[in-house]
């Protein structure tokens, strides 16, 4: 969908429709009203009749109104007129707008801005959610569908009442549509299947954007992955036919000298859990185990698109787990590129074992700060369900800074502890650590396994099981955390 800002008159401006707000009190605001006279009181009365009782999520839409060039007029619930509309009621609204535009068969809308500022947030802001929960609800994945939909909407202009206000909502269009562009990439990604996004190609998309978004691009084959020593990532793709890659993106927008954002991402193409095999139900969602790998090309296309001054690094280890005669076994010790013997004692515990060589392999570029985020344990959806994302970090600095940038893009993150008492269950009698470390505190477990590899690193882990995909009959990639970690790295420009 395209998107546009002007500074111009509701009931002049031709549309397929035009969407204003109300409000659960009765009243309405200055657009709405000057609409309502144009219309001869078309808003009051449907307020009146209770057609619409402007709680949030709301819709009533109007055909062929008389008085604006409007063919359409659509009225939203805002909720109290008392208070400013919170960031989740806008993602609400937002939604709401999508769906009943599609829905309506309009080619073009336009939407007055008034009444959909977020409470202590610029208008910049408001917008930036407003545009990413409306691409978020009009999202489809058809890609592998005969009959493919068919979008009716292909734009949306938001009108403002001057100049000054459209040049700041055109910010927020911009962050909006950058972030949302991401965000559907991640999703697509996702959504593909096992047998079409393998690591191969996780490797041939970021390749393409080597070309549309000028990022250095680098892929390493598992010749070069052994020759660094990469034996436990590496260990994880014996089991499959599919080649690991280990996928490097760099994207400069500062001078050289200046120490990078890094973000590893896991990319576990398809997780069957090795020799560990997984249960039966619901293993084909375990195409989504590579959503944090997705997540990070989500993030370096929104930074590039948004041009901003900071050096970023994209890293996505990339392979399946499948079991075979070559794979993994429970007992069997591997060396990672840090040179710390691990020994294996669940095959399905592989996604710590492609992170820590990744980690390892990070150090090269001397990162300002390293956010690993992956779809990495059960034990996290348990604790967390499916709301915030799990945290985990030493520095208490970096932590904050996620946290708020969790809270600012309605990502959300919750910080877990890392503490050293549960370093002692990942002992091993045969090897320097194992990979699992009993029933209790799994999520908490893994990211002790890979602090053992970030040690003297500014580092945070986000586990991002619960939040990576939804389930049901409607599953689908969310796209989670990309516009999390663009907050946080818009955040470092300023």
């Amino acid at each position: 969908m395209k998107y546009s800002v002007k500074s111009s008159n509701p009931l002049t401006h031709a549309s397929g429709c035009l969407a204003v707000t109300v409000y659960t009190d009765g009243s309405i605001g200055d657009v709405a009203k000057s609409v309502d006279q144009a219309t001869g009181g078309v808003i009051t009365a449907a307020v009146k009749r209770g057609d619409i009782k402007g709680k949030v999520g709301e819709s009533l839409m109007i055909p062929l109104i008389d008085g604006i060039r409007a063919h359409r007029l659509l009225l939203l619930g805002a909720g109290d007129k008392a208070d400013e509309c919170s960031l989740v009621n806008i993602k609400k609204i937002g939604a709401k707008l999508a769906n009943t535009l599609e829905k309506s068969g309009a080619a073009d809308a336009a939407v007055s801005i008034e009444g959909l500022n977020i409470a202590n947030r610029s208008l910049a802001d408001s917008v930036t959610i407003l545009i990413e929960a409306m691409e978020y609800a009009a999202y489809r994945f058809d890609q592998l569908k005969q009959k493919k939909s068919s979008a009716s909407l292909k734009a949306v202009t938001l009108l403002c009442d001057s100049r000054s206000q459209a040049n700041i909502a055109q910010t927020g269009v911009n962050r909006g549509e950058a972030i949302a562009g991401g965000v559907r990439l991640a999703r697509d990604l996702g959504n593909l299947p096992g047998n079409i996004c393998t690591p191969s190609y996780l490797a041939s998309e970021a390749r393409k954007m080597q070309k549309s978004h000028s990022l250095k691009v680098t892929v390493l084959d598992e010749g070069r992955m052994e020759k660094l020593g990469m034996g436990s990532l590496l260990s994880v793709s014996r089991g499959s036919r599919e080649p690991a890659k280990l996928i490097i993106m760099e994207y400069q927008g500062a001078a050289k000298s200046k120490a990078p954002i890094v973000l590893v991402g896991k990319g576990l193409t398809f997780d069957a859990g090795g020799i560990s095999l997984k249960p039966a139900p619901a293993m084909d969602e375990m195409k989504y185990d590579m959503c944090g790998g997705a997540s990070v090309l989500g993030t370096l296309k929104a930074v590039a698109e948004l041009g901003l001054k900071i050096n970023v690094v994209g890293i996505v280890p990339a392979s399946e787990n499948l079991p075979d005669g070559a794979a993994n076994k429970p007992g069997d010790i591997v060396t990672s590129m840090a040179g710390k013997t691990i020994e294996i004692l669940n095959t399905d515990a592989e996604g710590r074992l492609i992170l820590c060589d990744a980690l390892t392999y990070a150090r090269r570029f001397k990162p300002a700060a390293i956010i690993d985020i992956a779809t990495l344990t059960g034990a996290c959806v348990i604790a967390l369900g499916a709301h915030p994302s799990g945290l985990f970090s030493q520095d208490d600095a970096l932590a904050e800074e996620i946290l708020e940038a969790g809270n600012q893009s309605g990502d959300r993150a919750w910080r877990m502890p890392l503490w050293d008492d549960y370093q002692k269950q990942l002992d091993s009698p045969f090897a320097d650590i194992a990979n699992i470390g009993g029933k209790g505190g799994g999520a908490v477990i893994a990211a002790c396994f890979l602090a053992r590899f970030t040690e003297d690193l500014t580092w945070a882990h986000l586990d991002i099981a619960g939040t990576a995909w939804t389930q049901g009959k409607n599953k689908s990639a969310t796209g989670r955390p990309v516009a999390l970690l663009t907050r946080f790295i818009l955040s470092r420009c300023q």
